[in-house]
């Protein structure tokens, strides 16, 4: 099994109840193939769906209302994301963003040029994720940063 390759996918279906699913999006195709076969290795096939594109294309034609949506993407497109994530949520929901605090760079004042966009679009993102009342969220400091938060209410 390739390391990485799927990893979130499998890691959460440990917790998934007997008629769950999980559908995940992968766009590059190598990755995708990596990822389709560590899935089957594990048997997991008929339990987590490989989406094959860019999430920013095919997320606004997804329609399911899911209990867990975790974000691991392009950290330039987190608001996005949360957006995404908002109106494919329902009450109880939690979104988990990964690497929010981004090498420490988002509660920094980092203002490098090369990572300028990941890092102002990642502070959007924490800030809307702390202020919109329809989460209650918390940042932890757990390995390159993560946001969990639950949605309260859809209004």
């Amino acid at each position: 099994m390739e390391p990485q390759l799927g990893y979130s996918a499998i890691c959460f279906s440990e917790f998934l109840s007997e008629d769950g699913k999980i559908d995940t999006i992968e766009r590059d195709e190598e990755r995708i193939k990596a990822a389709i076969q560590n899935i089957k290795e594990i048997g997991l096939e008929g339990k987590i769906n490989v989406f094959k594109g860019d999430a920013v294309d095919l997320l606004p034609e997804f329609d399911e209302n899911y209990d867990l949506i975790f974000i691991d993407a392009a950290k330039g497109k987190y608001p996005f994301f949360l957006e995404q994530a908002l109106r494919l949520s329902k009450v109880g929901t939690l979104i988990i963003a990964d690497n929010v605090l981004y090498k420490g760079y988002v509660m920094s004042d980092y203002n490098k040029h090369k990572q300028r966009t990941a890092v102002r679009n990642l502070r959007e993102y924490i800030k809307i994720a702390l202020e919109d009342p329809k989460l209650e969220s918390k940042i932890l400091e757990v390995g390159d940063g993560l946001c969990v938060s639950e949605v309260i209410s859809k209004s």
